[in-house]
């Protein structure tokens, strides 16, 4: 009898426990993330890719999903998306600053992509990113991801905060400016009326990066972020952006001081967190889904994370493949109310290939 009663109560246990709903910051399950497998026999197969989406204005929710798939299918990268997830629902919500669940997918990955805005993560999933900084992973930085995290002073990863002005001096201006080489400055083009193009920076002509790239080939309908000149360190100026009158890739450029000198929207360095190793960084200012458009913006990110990886010797000479896996339909760039992603109700399953 007394084996049955703790049966009974071992399976009224079991029971309770399984109506608990876990939310999704605790439940790292495979349902908060996008797994894109990739295709055999390709230059990356074997390499992970962990590519982190997370803010509220340029839709990396659809652009990550999107390098995956070219990532995965084009060349044999094994892809994890992650994305900022409301714990409540489970939907895809960017306005969710505080949960990117899924980031232990970093402890083994090889390359960390990431386009977040002002996050403020728990420290649990902060950990992992700063776990994988420490050991110098390669990073590609996009767009809004100079100014990825905005984390208060006093909890323990505020020095990640853009704009930090705190001890050790080293992140003195936060993940940004340390690992990614600039903070948020302005925008330096009239932001949604002036759009970019690429002009590959002259000392940069031979870069592996610019392979396949020609000047004016690099177009979005983002602005050109302000930077402060010299970029730090060992920074590299890849890519200088070009401010154009109008909105559309022929536009002629504006005259005056916005294009004397051009602001670098590409470039390379290297970053050490303090007690890690060193590692490289590749950053973009561009990297908006609907730039994501224009098969030069998508060759430079491609060409900028073999070099991350140290694979810049597999660049072909005119440059990797980038075709788009289909369908892509990205959304204007912008802000978006709560309400318009809960009616949204969007999954990371959503993104899978049809």
């Amino acid at each position: 009898m007394k084996l049955k009663s703790c049966l009974a109560f071992i399976v009224l246990i079991w029971i309770f426990s399984a109506s608990i709903r876990v939310p999704a910051n605790i439940a790292d399950g495979s349902q908060n993330v996008l797994e894109v497998k990739g295709c055999p026999n390709r230059p990356g197969t074997g390499i992970k890719v962990v590519l982190i989406s997370g803010d509220e204005e340029y839709r990396s929710e659809e652009a990550m999903p999107q390098l995956a798939k070219i990532l995965a299918c084009r060349h044999g990268f094994h892809c994890t998306v992650l994305f900022a997830i409301d714990p409540e629902s489970g939907i895809i919500d960017p306005n969710q600053g505080d949960n990117i669940p899924g980031l232990g997918a970093l402890r083994d990955a090889d390359l960390m992509v990431i386009a977040t805005r002002f996050r403020d993560l728990p420290d649990v999933q902060m950990k992992e990113i700063d776990d994988y900084l420490k050991r110098g992973g390669p990073v590609v930085g996009m767009r809004t991801a100079t100014h990825g995290f905005n984390i208060p002073k006093g909890k323990k990863y505020s020095h990640y905060a853009n704009g930090y002005d705190g001890d050790p001096k080293a992140w003195q201006g936060g993940f940004g400016r340390l690992v990614l080489g600039e903070k948020w400055i302005s925008h330096h083009g009239h932001h949604r009326k002036e759009s970019t193009r690429g002009i590959l920076a002259p000392q940069a002509k031979g870069h592996p990066i610019c392979r396949g790239i020609a000047d004016g080939e690099i177009w979005g309908p983002t602005d050109v972020y302000g930077v402060r000149l010299p970029l730090p360190g060992d920074s590299n100026p890849i890519v200088l952006g070009q401010v154009l009158v109008g909105m559309q890739p022929d536009d002629p450029p504006v005259s005056g001081k916005k294009n004397d000198p051009m602001m670098p929207i590409a470039w390379t360095k290297t970053y050490r967190l303090p007690g890690g190793q060193r590692g490289r960084s590749f950053t973009t200012t561009m990297g908006s889904s609907t730039d994501l458009l224009s098969e030069g913006t998508r060759r430079m990110l491609v060409n900028g994370m073999y070099w991350a990886l140290g694979l810049e010797a597999s660049v072909p000479q005119d440059g990797c493949a980038v075709d788009l896996v289909e369908p892509f339909e990205p959304t204007d760039y912008g802000f978006r109310s709560d309400q318009h992603w809960s009616e949204k109700a969007l999954t990371p399953a959503d993104f899978k290939s049809k």
